[in-house]
C-alpha cells in the first residue's frame, strides 16, 4: 500500500493513500486508536486556540482531539455536533450540510441545548482533524452562528489540497490530494 509521510510539528505520521469513489485519492488521516498522535495534535492545537472561550467539533474523529485540546486549555466542557439526533437533544438545534469529500452525501448536524448554552456569546474555536472542501467546516460555522456563538478561530491538524491556501483556517501541516 502506498503511503504519504507527513510531519505534524515534529510527529511523523504515515498516512495510507486511499481511492475515493469520485476517482481522487487522499492520504487518509485517522486519529482513532492512536493515543500518542492524538495527544500530540491536541497539545499543538491548544497553542493555536489559547484565546478561545470554548471549543466545538463534529463527531467522530474530532472528539478525542478536541477532548485533548480542551484539557490542555483547562476547559472542562466542549461542544459536540452530532451526526444523528439523540434522545437528549430534543430541545437543541440542527443544520444541514452539503456533502464532504469523504462522505459524498448531504448530512445533518445536531447540537444539544446544553452545548447551545455553552457557546452562546462566547469566542468559539472550531476543531477538527482535516479541512478539505470546507463542507463540514461550513456546517460547524452555521451551528455556531445559529447558537449565538462568535466564531473566533478554526483549527485543524491537516489542511488537504487547496484548503492549505485558505487564510481563515489554522493548521499544523498540509497534505496533497492525489489525482
Amino acid at each position: 500500500m502506498k503511503v504519504h509521510t507527513v510531519d505534524i510539528n515534529g510527529f511523523k505520521a504515515e498516512l495510507p493513500i486511499l481511492s475515493l469513489p469520485s476517482g481522487i485519492s487522499i492520504a487518509f488521516f485517522n486519529l482513532h486508536g492512536d493515543s500518542a498522535l492524538t495527544e500530540h495534535c491536541g497539545k499543538e492545537l491548544a497553542k493555536l486556540l489559547s484565546d478561545c472561550d470554548v471549543l466545538i467539533t463534529a463527531e467522530s474523529k474530532g472528539l478525542q482531539l478536541t477532548h485533548c485540546t480542551a484539557r490542555e486549555l483547562g476547559q472542562r466542557y466542549y461542544a459536540v455536533a452530532r451526526k444523528s439526533k439523540k434522545l437528549y437533544m430534543q430541545d437543541g438545534i440542527e443544520i444541514t450540510i452539503e456533502s464532504s469529500i469523504t462522505t459524498g452525501k448531504e448530512q445533518k448536524l445536531y447540537l444539544s441545548k446544553h452545548d447551545v448554552d455553552l457557546i452562546r456569546g462566547k469566542k468559539v474555536g472550531i476543531v477538527d482533524d482535516v479541512v478539505s472542501t470546507g463542507a463540514s467546516l461550513t456546517g460547524l460555522e452555521d451551528l455556531v452562528k445559529k447558537a449565538g456563538g462568535i466564531i473566533h478561530k478554526k483549527a485543524f491538524v491537516l489542511a488537504e489540497g487547496d484548503a492549505a491556501n485558505r487564510d481563515d483556517v489554522l493548521y499544523l501541516a498540509a497534505i496533497p490530494i492525489f489525482a
